[in-house]
């Protein structure tokens, strides 16, 4: 990946500008073709190793035991979330104060991939105030034959939730839906990505994917980072998935820049060494 521009930041004017106007921005930055192969490898030991578990559904595996993941696995993916490039990146975007809080595998199988409904992540999630930023790592080649990510440019700007209902299907991936009335499906965009790439969205940001139908597997990491401005509320934690147990209320947090501002129960520091 490049380095730093004259200004310090990782992530261009432009690209922090349009994160603030759309909700989400596909920085220029790219994983280099061996470290995409390393990510697939890493999967398929993942997959491997997690039988008769949907593979959209492997919640938090930089988690030791979570998913029943052993640690030579979970350790790696700790390292892709603690990435420095991803780190300062995100520090661009929500403060030098940054605290990596969860992550999900989205790996969805040709032919049978679930659907995830319209929605937004803050509806899920116990933090408050409500911030957060997501970063969708590109696997596989993404795009919308292969259900990439579908999002409504803009949607984020008020800073509120919308109402969910209930989804039970076992054909979707989470829990809740929003209501169909609530998205402007005039304006939704598609978040392809080559692998290697990757995007960054807002808390607020209306968001969702169909089923995968397609002959070519869809697999993506995201990773989930905090302001450690905010509170992490294991008091109000609820699972937003039918298939797996997300553990929300039991998983530690890992401090990986700047301070903790909030004195959070359970965080690790895991700040590279000055």
């Amino acid at each position: 990946m490049s380095n730093h521009g004259e200004d310090g930041r990782i992530l261009s004017a432009t690209e922090r500008e349009a994160y603030a106007t759309d909700g989400l921005v596909k920085p220029t930055l790219r994983l280099s073709p061996e470290t995409v192969a390393a990510m697939r490898t890493l999967l398929e030991d993942t997959l491997e190793a997690t039988p008769g578990q949907r593979p959209e559904t492997l919640v938090c595996p930089h988690i030791e035991g979570m998913n029943g993941l052993p640690l030579n696995l979970t350790s790696r993916w700790l390292d892709v979330c603690r990435r420095p490039d991803f780190v300062d990146a995100i520090a661009d975007l929500i403060g030098d104060d940054v605290i990596l809080w969860g992550s999900q595998l989205f790996c969805k199988p040709a032919g049978t991939g679930l659907e995830v409904p319209w929605h937004q992540d803050g509806h899920f999630w116990p933090i408050r105030p409500l911030a957060t930023c997501s970063l969708w790592l590109a696997i596989d080649d993404v795009d919308e034959e292969n259900s990439a990510m579908l999002y409504v440019p803009g949607s984020h700007a008020p800073g509120t939730l919308f109402p969910h209902a209930d989804q039970p299907s076992e054909d979707s991936a989470l829990n809740a839906e929003m209501l169909p009335g609530d998205v402007d499906l005039d304006r939704v965009a598609v978040d392809a990505l080559p692998a290697g790439a990757f995007s960054l969205h807002d808390v607020y940001l209306v968001h969702g994917s169909k089923p995968n139908r397609s002959h070519r597997r869809r697999a993506g990491f995201v990773i989930r980072y905090m302001p450690a401005s905010s509170h992490y509320d294991r008091r109000a934690a609820r699972s937003g998935s039918t298939h797996v147990a997300t553990k929300l209320a039991e998983r530690p947090l890992f401090l990986l820049h700047g301070q903790d501002r909030t004195d959070k129960t359970g965080v690790v520091d895991l700040r590279p060494a000055s």
